[in-house]
């Protein structure tokens, strides 16, 4: 079998990385779903993370927000480490709540299923986090919250409930609230996975358009197409190890693992991944 391989993406902004994850290991019980990744991401890029479900993506995007604990290695955000600071005897020491919550508060986070306020208006979904977790003053924030929605092209529904509007509307206010908490990185977890197919156009409009502002981003998705054309650098991941990284071409039009070529096989002729 081919040892996995990796070419490095050309930042589009500086080599220094915002993001590193450092041979991370995570273990549910006795399954071992991410095995030794390593990957940086640059300040302004867009890193998209693909491959075959159950193959430890999504658990590794939720660990760069220590959602999900990790038992090895490290990842830091900016030189912070996330959710354990390794002491010099090499030990763990897991930090307290109120320094985890703290770096939360930088990565915004989009999942699949909207995870929207239900009780609360769009234009009060977007605000709520800002006002409390910050204590960020009203006037302020709801114009960010106002720019952002018209940004999304929904300013016009500020008053509406969750329940008044389509999967796709939802998920465009959803990627308006992360951004209300000016983010300096943006995971997104297969947030168009739930969607209608004709929704999902309208949703990656807007991830194509944050890209272009130079919105650092983690992505997980399936919409092959879309991660060529929004990405800087692709990764492959298969059974929790980072198989193949390189520029969006390379990863698709020349991939070197055979592991990788065989996804692209099926990826081409149409079935599912």
């Amino acid at each position: 079998m081919s040892e996995p391989v990796s070419s490095e993406p050309v930042s589009r902004t500086t080599d220094t990385p915002l993001v590193v994850i450092d041979r991370v290991g995570k273990s549910f019980g006795r399954v071992e779903v991410l095995k030794d990744v390593s990957l940086t991401v640059a300040a302004g890029d867009v890193l998209s993370l693909i491959g075959p479900s159950g193959s430890g993506k999504t658990t590794l995007l939720r660990c760069v927000n220590y959602l999900e604990s990790y038992e090895r290695g490290l990842i830091t955000i900016a030189g912070e480490s996330v959710g354990v600071d390794i002491r010099p005897d090499g030990s763990r020491r897991r930090k307290a709540d109120r320094e985890i919550a703290a770096l939360r508060a930088q990565v915004g986070m989009v999942f699949q299923h909207y995870n929207l306020f239900p009780h609360l208006d769009v234009l009060e979904n977007l605000t709520v986090a800002p006002r409390r977790v910050r204590n960020e003053a009203d006037a302020p924030v709801r114009e960010r919250a106002m720019a952002l929605l018209e940004r999304v092209g929904l300013a016009d529904k500020r008053n509406r409930y969750p329940s008044e509007l389509s999967g796709g509307q939802q998920q465009r206010v959803a990627i308006a609230r992360a951004l209300t908490m000016q983010p300096r990185l943006l995971l997104l977890d297969e947030v168009t996975s739930a969607l209608d197919p004709e929704l999902v156009g309208e949703v990656l409009d807007v991830i194509l358009s944050l890209a272009g502002d130079g919105i650092t981003m983690m992505i997980v998705t399936h919409e092959m197409a879309f991660a060529r054309e929004v990405s800087t650098s692709v990764a492959f991941m298969a059974d929790g190890v980072l198989i193949e990284k390189g520029p969006p071409g390379a990863i698709f039009d020349a991939p070197r693992h055979e592991r990788l070529c065989s996804f692209m096989q099926r990826y081409r002729s149409g079935h599912r991944l």
